[in-house]
């Protein structure tokens, strides 16, 4: 039996060694098996290197983000552009509205003021709309691309750590995380997280979301349930007041 316990031991350090070594490896490796959902035709592709869109029927075309709606100076800003903004680094948790949880993942990328600060959003615009390259399989209500909409105070709050998302696991997005920028919301579940973002419409009022108008049980507020969450939602206690 000591023997056994003796062997069983120096293979865990053998295998610790190993996890130490190759950290990077490892985390490469968890970012792929990340698991992907999305509603787009699959015809178009993002290369990170020269910020074009590729199409597969077309020559491809540079990346522009457009920021636009009730703003002051309307914004169309290149992928070059986007990576010479003030960067932001978080480790946060993403939440499936499917149920399953996956924690601990390394974003980079732009906090939105770097945003608002450009554009000059006027008194009235309450919601940020994000719009998304490609085009979805269905056409809920005849919308032919994805869809979110979320307050503007909200994007703003930095305790809420909503985040522009260029990089994972300090690599640029992977087109299957949605390449070049996703928006990224830890304490909502992911289907407010639009993948692909191509467009920034600030507006005065709100507007359904891709899955709310394909299906009325995706809410148009979405928090994550609490008992999912390993830090408390910060808007908890003013929805309770």
């Amino acid at each position: 039996m000591r023997g056994i316990t003796r062997r069983l031991f120096l293979k865990f350090l053998a295998g610790a060694a190993v996890f130490g070594r190759w950290a990077g490896e490892a985390r490469a490796f968890f970012v792929r098996e990340f698991p992907v959902r999305t509603v787009e035709i699959e015809d178009f592709g993002f290369d990170a290197a020269t910020g074009s869109v590729t199409r597969a029927a077309g020559p491809a075309e540079p990346y522009v983000l457009a920021v636009d709606g009730l703003v002051a100076r309307p914004q169309r800003l290149s992928y070059a552009e986007l990576l010479a903004l003030p960067r932001h680094e978080q480790v946060s948790d993403f939440h499936c509205v499917e149920g399953w949880s996956v924690g601990d993942l390394a974003w980079g990328g732009l906090r939105l003021e770097s945003l608002t600060g450009l554009a000059g959003p006027l008194p009235e615009a309450r919601y940020v709309v994000f719009h998304s390259l490609g085009r979805t399989r269905s056409r809920p209500e005849g919308l032919d691309h994805y869809v979110e909409c979320l307050p503007l105070a909200d994007l703003l709050d930095p305790d809420l750590a909503y985040l522009l998302a260029l990089t994972l696991a300090g690599a640029p997005l992977p087109l299957s995380h949605g390449a070049p920028l996703r928006l990224v919301c830890p304490f909502d579940l992911a289907y407010k997280g639009a993948k692909f973002v191509a467009r920034l419409e600030f507006a005065a009022d709100p507007v359904e979301g891709w899955w709310t108008r394909a299906n009325g049980i995706y809410e148009t507020v979405a928090p994550v349930e609490p008992g999912r969450l390993r830090r408390p939602d910060p808007r908890a206690s003013a929805r309770r007041s």
